[in-house]
């Protein structure tokens, strides 16, 4: 579903920026339908860029981003928002929208210039608002929302979308735990191939099927969390030693960092 093939970017200003893991470089990475990846890594290591580039914002200087086979920069912006729904970590200016209005705008791709909403449009909002805990806040002003009410209700505007490919940049920011498992276990559940950043290696052991780890702009570990969250990687790309052992109610694997 989503393909990046010798993929190398850098920031514009690189020649004077001695902070040289800002660039990306080599990067070579495959998600399958169906599947939940998530993309760990330090700050800094470039977990953000890289998601940029695969969703058609920053143009890598070398290699390929493909989307269902496709080069996303041989196809429209418009193909792309119809196939790629993203999440990131800001929140945008809503200019006083109600949530109902937000959540609309991921329609926008699926219909004609200067159409309205459809019934079936409306019945995907609603059902979105609901499948993010929203149901009844449709009215709402986004700029009234506590940061973990507006990103469900991001989350529910790329719902309506009906992607094939969801990115997600840091989905569980401003969540409380309960909220966080709850979008965590809906975004698996939908069964949409997604690639995330996560920042809490516990729920990516929990709720990914395979694991990028990328440093210094480099992957260098890919497989599932039982593969790729050893102690000795955790050391070498955190600068932090975890014990490692199995979940006690559940086959994954749980991270204890040691103080």
């Amino acid at each position: 579903m989503l393909a990046l093939e010798r993929l190398a970017w850098e920031p514009e200003h690189a020649p004077v920026c001695a902070h040289a893991h800002f660039a990306l470089r080599d990067i070579n990475l495959r998600i399958a339908p169906g599947e939940f990846v998530g993309l760990i890594g330090p700050n800094g290591s470039g977990k953000t860029s890289l998601l940029r580039c695969a969703f058609r914002y920053s143009r890598p200087h070398q290699g390929k981003v493909c989307v269902s086979d496709h080069d996303v920069w041989a196809r429209s912006a418009r193909w792309c928002a119809r196939h790629v729904a993203v999440v990131g970590q800001e929140f945008p200016d809503a200019f006083g929208l109600k949530l109902v209005d937000v959540i609309a705008m991921g329609r926008a791709p699926h219909q004609r210039f200067f159409a309205g909403d459809s019934a079936q449009d409306r019945l995907l909002v609603i059902e979105a608002l609901a499948a993010v805990d929203l149901d009844g806040y449709g009215q709402h002003r986004f700029d009234t929302l506590s940061g973990g009410e507006k990103q469900r209700c991001l989350l529910a505007r790329a719902l309506v979308q009906q992607p094939r490919l969801m990115l997600l940049d840091e989905p569980t920011n401003h969540l409380d735990p309960r909220h966080q498992i709850e979008l965590l276990g809906l975004i698996k559940r939908l069964g949409v191939a997604t690639l995330a950043t996560v920042h809490d290696l516990n729920l990516a052991a929990a709720f990914c099927d395979r694991l990028y780890v990328i440093h210094h702009g480099q992957l260098v570990a890919s497989g599932t969390p039982w593969e790729v969250l050893t102690p000795h990687l955790l050391y070498e790309v955190f600068g932090a030693q975890a014990l490692v052992d199995k979940h006690p109610l559940h086959e994954y694997p749980r991270i204890t960092w040691i103080t």
